[in-house]
């Protein structure tokens, strides 16, 4: 499995709408790839900006394509971005999970 692992900051009174953003945005793409095995959204306010970590996880780099294109490394920006983001990270991060622990009766 294969972590992808993208960051990015709005103003702290930008948070709530750039999450529903997200929602109505990436989380569906994510969502609708053949190969996504699921996606976590941090968030967290410091120094001013409200920082967004997402975190996607995959079965293989290939269906990774999918969603990213032939650019696996470059970062899947969308239209309604510009109007929350304060800057634009051109790369992701990407990881081979070697462990993933659950809880057995802990919810999402």
């Amino acid at each position: 499995m294969i972590a992808r692992i993208w960051h990015g900051s709005v103003r702290p009174e930008d948070g709530d709408a750039y999450f529903n953003m997200l929602k109505r945005t990436g989380l569906k793409d994510y969502q609708a790839c053949r190969g996504n095995r699921g996606v976590q959204i941090l968030r967290r306010e410091k120094a001013g900006r409200t920082h967004f970590l997402v975190l996607s996880l995959w079965e293989s780099m290939e269906s990774i394509r999918e969603f990213a294109g032939p650019e696996l490394e470059r970062a899947v920006y969308y239209p309604e971005d510009q109007k929350y983001l304060l800057e634009f990270e051109p790369e992701v991060q990407h990881y081979e999970v070697l462990t993933w622990l659950t809880q057995p009766g802990v919810g999402s």
